[in-house]
């Protein structure tokens, strides 16, 4: 007869109990292994090598072999075609002025230093000559100027010409060493948002055909020009705007579209502290017709009325009442302060202190609109009736305009 032990059923139960949590974990790694294979079904994370080592599996060989093939690329585009096309044409200018050995002093020995650098674009050769145009502050004042090639080569340089109301001259190379030459475009065919690429030597040659890009900002601005730097405007430039970096030393040189031909010749840059990506370029088809007669003429030829002005708006109340006898309702126009002799307003008999107000159908209310109406509108030969006052009467003339300049 047996005996029942307690101890015999625990011993039973716990082994049991650990043949279900084997089952269990058992199950699970199976279940694993097979979420496993389904994830990774190119065989999962370890794969045998062809020696019979287990080696891990790369995913990143291919991205950085295909990155490494994507720097070896030879990048072209419509950018790099223009410049291509173009920037061999655009040079540097050194202005080389007198001065003296120690730059100062009378008793010093005479010498020349440079005076400053710009950019110009080359854009003719004809009997072993090549033309370049730019800005007429970059040659302003020089006693000699030098122009420096895209390879380096200096040349020295004449100037043909220049303009200051336009901000444009003309100067001449030997052609002989000149390769390239600019293609002009069609500055009204230009469009807002248009992309476009200046090219020249901002800061000095140290920079020599630096490549900035941007888009047409804006078109036909019109912008105050104080020449003779007397704190009064003496003339509007009508400029293309465009937020390509146009820095000192870029004056002179190319805005060209995404063809490589040049439709603006970059002239002045808004440089205030608080203005950012403004650059301004004078039109090409502004530009043409300048160049042309400073090629023939060495100047630019524009019809000459002959005399001294003032706008009325520049006068005090006093003098426009008292010394020009304007009636009250009358506050603004071109005083005349002086007329020169034998010229086309002598003979029509223009006087000083006459008032001009009008000049054909065109109300005149300042000197600048004086000066565009004959330099724009107006050739040498051409006749204009001019309406002024005198001594608050209101009268006109007619004036057959010569060749010179007011």
């Amino acid at each position: 007869m047996g005996y029942y032990d307690d101890h015999d059923e625990n011993r039973n139960k716990r082994k049991k109990g650990h043949a279900s949590y084997f089952l269990t974990g058992l199950g699970g790694a199976i279940i694993g292994a097979l979420l496993i294979l389904l994830v990774f079904p190119g065989g999962g994370i370890l794969n045998n090598g062809s020696d019979g080592t287990t080696t891990q599996k790369s995913t990143s060989n291919q991205p950085m072999k295909q990155a490494q093939q994507s720097l070896a690329v030879d990048v072209t585009s419509a950018v790099t075609d223009a410049v291509d096309k173009a920037s061999d044409a655009v040079v540097g200018i050194t202005n080389i002025q007198e001065t003296n050995f120690w730059g100062q002093g009378s008793n010093a020995e005479d010498s020349s230093a440079e005076a400053g650098t710009g950019s110009g674009v080359v854009y003719k050769k004809d009997d072993g000559k090549a033309y370049i145009v730019t800005n007429n502050h970059v040659i302003e004042g020089a006693n000699e100027l030098e122009v420096t090639l895209s390879d380096g080569t200096k040349l020295p340089a004449k100037l043909q010409g220049s303009d200051p109301w336009t901000d444009l001259a003309v100067i001449v190379v030997d052609g002989n060493k000149i390769k390239t030459i600019a293609e002009f475009g069609k500055s009204e065919k230009l469009k807002p948002g248009e992309p476009v690429i200046a090219i020249g030597n901002p800061l000095g040659l140290q920079f020599s055909g630096s490549i900035t890009q941007g888009i047409i900002s804006g078109l036909e601005r019109t912008i105050e020009v104080d020449i003779n730097e007397d704190g009064q405007v003496d003339w509007n430039a009508e400029v293309i705007q465009t937020d390509a970096a146009i820095n000192p030393g870029n004056s002179g040189g190319a805005l060209v579209n995404m063809s490589g031909q040049v439709i603006g010749i970059n002239s002045m840059k808004i440089a205030e502290n608080a203005v950012e990506g403004i650059g301004l370029s004078i039109p090409i088809d502004s530009v043409i017709p300048i160049i042309n007669d400073i090629e023939e003429f060495g100047e630019v030829k524009r019809a000459f009325l002959g005399v001294n002005l003032a706008s009325v708006e520049e006068i005090s109340q006093y003098h426009q009442q008292n010394t020009l006898k304007l009636p009250k309702k009358v506050t603004s126009g071109v005083a005349i302060t002086g007329v020169q002799s034998n010229s086309p307003a002598s003979k029509a008999g223009l006087k000083e202190f006459d008032v001009i107000v009008g000049m054909d159908k065109e109300e005149i209310h300042d000197v600048v609109e004086l000066r565009k109406y004959l330099y724009n509108d107006k050739k040498i030969g051409d006749k204009v009736k001019i309406i002024y006052y005198r001594d608050g009467k209101k009268e006109s003339t007619e004036v057959t305009l010569s060749n010179s300049e007011i």
